[in-house]
C-alpha cells in the first residue's frame, strides 16, 4: 500500500483482522519517508509483515521508473533500519516451500532443511534417500516475498499503463472500480510480469484494451475459488483475500484511486485448499 494513505488504510483493514499497532503506523511511515527520499524513488510501498519467532521482518518496496519491472525491496525488523532484500536464490526458491518452522527473525540464521526422498521429484537432480540442505533466514525471505508476490499480488484493472517502449507506469485517468465492476473477479489483476501469452488475456474480454490489459487476471487462477470478494462499508470498499495464503488482503475504496495490498503472516501457505473447496460452488 503507498506511503501517502497508509495510516488510513492500515486503519481501515484493521477493522478486518488485519492489526498493525498505531505506534508501528507512524514508524512505519516516518521511515519509509526517509527510505523514499535517500534512494529517490517516485513511489514506496509496504509489502507486509511476516510474523516470527523472536522479532517480525516488515518487507517494503520502491521503484524509480518502471511500476512493475523495477521494484527493489528492503526489509526491516525494527520498523527503522531498511536493508536490501537480495534477489531471491535458485536453492532458496526450492527449499522454502518445503520448510515448517517458523521465522526467527535473524536474518543471518542458518536451518537445516530435511528433503525426503518423495519431495525430490520436483529437483533437477535425483538423490536415493533423503538429503539435509542449508538456508539461510534471508534467503528464505527473499523467496517467501517472491513467491506470495507472484501468486497474490493484486492492482484493479487500469491502474496501471503500458507505454508502446513497454514500461509501465501509473495510469494517471484511473478513477477507480465501480460497485459493479468490483463484484467481478476479472476487473482485478496480478501484479506481476504476465504468463499467458500477450493475446491470452485480450481475447477474453469484449472492451480489450492493449495498455491496460497485459496483466493476467484473476479468473484464471487454479482452483477456482481460491479468491473471496466483500463489499463493505456501504458499498464504498471491496476486499479481496487470497486463501492460498492466508493473511493477505486486498483493498480498494470505490471510485477513488486508493487501493493497495498487506500481507500480515508467517510465511506458510495453505496446500490443502484445492481440497477444502466444493466441486458445486
Amino acid at each position: 500500500m503507498n506511503i501517502e494513505s497508509l495510516l488510513e488504510c492500515l486503519s481501515t483493514i484493521g477493522h478486518y483482522g488485519h492489526i498493525v499497532s498505531t505506534e508501528e503506523q507512524i514508524v512505519l511511515q516516518n521511515s519509509l519517508l526517509i527510505l523514499q527520499n535517500e534512494n529517490h524513488f517516485r513511489n514506496v510501498f509496504l509489502w507486509g509483515k511476516i510474523l516470527g519467532a523472536d522479532k517480525d521482518y516488515y518487507v517494503a518496496y520502491g521503484y524509480v521508473k518502471d511500476v512493475l519491472y523495477g521494484k527493489i525491496y528492503y526489509y526491516s525488523t525494527n520498523c527503522v533500519d531498511w536493508g536490501l532484500l537480495p534477489q531471491p536464490t535458485k536453492n532458496g526458491l526450492l527449499l522454502t516451500p518445503l520448510c515448517t518452522t517458523r521465522f526467527q527473525g535473524d536474518p543471518a540464521l542458518v536451518i537445516d532443511v530435511l528433503i525426503e526422498k518423495e519431495e525430490t521429484w520436483f529437483l533437477e537432480e535425483k538423490f536415493k534417500g533423503p538429503q539435509l540442505r542449508k538456508l539461510k533466514e534471508e534467503d528464505r525471505l527473499a523467496a517467501l516475498v517472491h513467491l506470495i508476490t507472484k501468486e497474490a499480488a493484486v492492482v484493479p484493472r487500469g491502474v496501471n499503463f503500458q507505454r508502446p517502449d513497454g514500461v509501465v507506469v501509473e495510469n494517471l485517468s484511473f478513477e477507480g472500480l465501480s460497485a459493479l465492476e468490483a463484484r467481478e473477479i476479472s476487473s482485478f489483476q496480478h501484479d506481476r510480469a504476465a504468463t499467458q501469452k500477450y493475446n491470452t488475456n485480450l481475447l477474453t474480454r469484449d472492451d480489450y484494451n492493449y495498455a491496460m490489459d497485459f496483466l493476467d487476471p484473476l479468473d484464471i487462477d487454479i482452483p477456482e475459488g481460491s479468491w473471496i470478494i466483500q463489499i463493505a462499508a456501504g458499498e464504498t470498499l471491496v476486499l479481496l483475500k487470497c486463501l492460498f495464503w492466508p493473511g493477505l488482503v486486498f483493498f480498494h475504496v470505490l471510485k477513488t484511486r486508493k487501493h493497495g495490498f498487506v500481507y500480515i503472516g508467517n510465511g506458510k501457505r495453505c496446500i490443502d485448499l484445492p481440497f477444502m473447496l466444493s466441486p458445486f460452488s
